[in-house]
């Protein structure tokens, strides 16, 4: 099984960093930063324009770049079984 990595940019110094991501929903993001026991989990929410998603780790706040309705389309894609079950409801 293939990790799925996500560039996040950290806003105080405008630097781009690979992350891993833990856990995907529309209205959650859990990722993982660094590797080992170095590793620390971040939980990444919509902001309130749904235009990106934010979180804090270890003082320093993260943003991914993305829409709500992006990620939610790549859920979509990745896992058509997953949104299947979710109309039949």
């Amino acid at each position: 099984m293939d990790t799925e990595r996500i560039k996040v940019k950290i806003t105080e110094t405008g630097a781009i960093m690979d992350v891993v991501v833990y856990s995907k929903r529309a209205s959650q993001l859990q990722v993982v930063l660094g590797a080992g026991v170095h590793s620390v989990k971040c939980d990444l929410v919509p902001t309130r324009s749904g235009m990106a998603y934010v979180g804090s780790v270890m003082g320093r706040e993260i943003i991914y770049e993305r829409s709500r309705d992006q990620v939610q389309a790549d859920i979509d894609r990745l896992n058509p079984a997953l949104r299947e079950s979710s109309r039949k409801r």
